[in-house]
């Protein structure tokens, strides 16, 4: 197989063997049709039988489906990892596509090309919600106070953008869909499976920008995304999980310590103050304390799977 345009499609599952079928019923739709998917189940054996039950081992176009068991959650970024250790590097790029997604059919075309100029390793897109609105085109990050934000968040799809603009104030891609070079992979290294979940795209494109890697941005693009189908993170927020919450503040706490130690002090009060912000004035107060867990947990320096988490 020549690896000139072959693309390898990453996706993590953790039992959704709903959202992954259609998922991959939009990849079969693909314009680009050079392709192999693969599928890291975290959920566990039973999972993973529902997974092949579900999952075909090839798309009508002939592409290959590749489902793996690693026997263990590995997380979002361990998972991603295990994944491109499965490719063996027969790859021209490596699109990481959650598996509450729909991409339309010139995605991953339309990501290709803007690799191809040859100016950028990575490359993201319109990320858009299920109400047409747009979650982001690419994200800021703001490491005083270790907090990210969305760029077009709730413009409408059919808005005019400015990509080179864009490509200029992103400082990562929006792990939802994110086509990386074999070359990014190689230079860059994986990604921080230490993470487990939450910030790990954020960690990864800082990386490769320290490296001189230009992150690109293909607004023909299109991804639909059905966010926090599995993590709980779309819903109310008074019943959002633990574990999202808690996980995401303690990996902004220790991308702080790593990347950015002298901001610490601003980057944990940011955290907190605008936890309150989000959680208190909503009568979330349980939220805010998991918030709190979290930080307390990042300036230990905690990594991996929490003891607790299932």
């Amino acid at each position: 197989m020549s690896s000139s345009s072959h693309v390898a499609v990453v996706i993590i599952g953790f039992r959704n063997p709903g959202d992954i079928e259609t998922c991959l019923a939009s990849l079969a739709l693909s314009t680009h049709a050079d392709f192999t998917v693969y599928i890291c189940e975290n959920g566990g054996n039973e999972a993973y039988r529902l997974l092949t039950a579900t999952a075909p081992d090839r798309l009508p176009g002939g592409q290959a489906v590749v489902t793996l068991n690693p026997g263990d959650n590995l997380g979002y970024a361990g998972g991603i990892n295990h994944c491109i250790e499965a490719a063996r590097g027969a790859y021209r790029a490596v699109w990481i596509l959650n598996p509450d997604t729909e991409p339309q059919p010139d995605a991953m075309a339309a990501l290709l090309r803007r690799l191809d100029r040859g100016d950028v390793e990575a490359v993201g897109g319109v990320m858009v919600s299920t109400n047409g609105q747009v979650q982001g085109y690419g994200g800021r990050w703001r490491p005083w106070l270790a907090i990210g934000g969305s760029i077009g968040l709730f413009a409408r799809v059919d808005d005019p953008v400015d990509p080179a603009q864009i490509e200029a104030e992103q400082a990562y891609l929006i792990g939802a869909s994110m086509l990386v070079s074999r070359r990014f992979i190689e230079q860059v290294g994986p990604m921080r499976a230490d993470y487990f979940l939450y910030v790990e795209e954020v960690e990864w494109c800082l990386r490769a920008r320290r490296k001189g890697f230009r992150l690109g941005f293909a607004p023909d693009a299109i991804v639909r995304h059905h966010q926090g189908t599995t993590t709980g993170w779309a819903g109310p927020f008074h019943q959002r999980p633990k574990l999202s919450i808690y996980l995401d503040a303690r990996n902004r706490v220790r991308l702080t310590r790593q990347m950015n130690p002298w901001f610490l002090p601003t980057a944990v009060t940011g955290i907190l103050l605008h936890s309150v912000w989000r959680y208190a004035r909503r009568g979330a107060w349980r939220q805010v304390g998991y918030v709190f867990e979290g930080v307390a947990a990042g300036l230990r320096d905690e990594s991996g799977r929490p003891s607790w988490a299932g």
